[in-house]
């Protein structure tokens, strides 16, 4: 089942800036000035995603002289889906099963 985490993590990764971001970590680590130069959002506006998304455990920080790198942390994607799989496999069973509420 879903839980909380699950589906705050999915209204993060949800926006498309941040979906984005997080699809250009996972090739490789990069700074804040990459970023902007890959998606052509205005910094503050990056920042504000960068935010969100390391409160949210997505990434982590890493400085670098007066750059901070930014690197995506895998096993919060994997957790996620491992939940969208148990959820798949249980929809599988229920329609192998072909089970129906019945109306009241």
């Amino acid at each position: 089942m879903m839980t909380s985490v699950d589906t705050d993590l999915i209204r993060v990764l949800a926006d498309p800036l941040r979906l984005h971001i997080v699809t250009l970590l996972a090739h490789e680590t990069l700074c804040t000035t990459h970023l902007v130069a890959e998606t052509g959002a205005k910094q503050t506006n990056l920042s504000n995603h960068l935010r969100v998304l390391r409160e949210a455990g997505v990434v982590d920080t890493e400085p670098c002289g007066r750059f901070t790198y930014y690197k995506l942390r895998p096993e919060v994607l994997e957790t996620l889906a491992g939940a969208f799989g148990e959820l798949a496999a249980t929809a599988r069973a229920t329609r192998a099963a072909d089970t129906k509420r019945a109306c009241p």
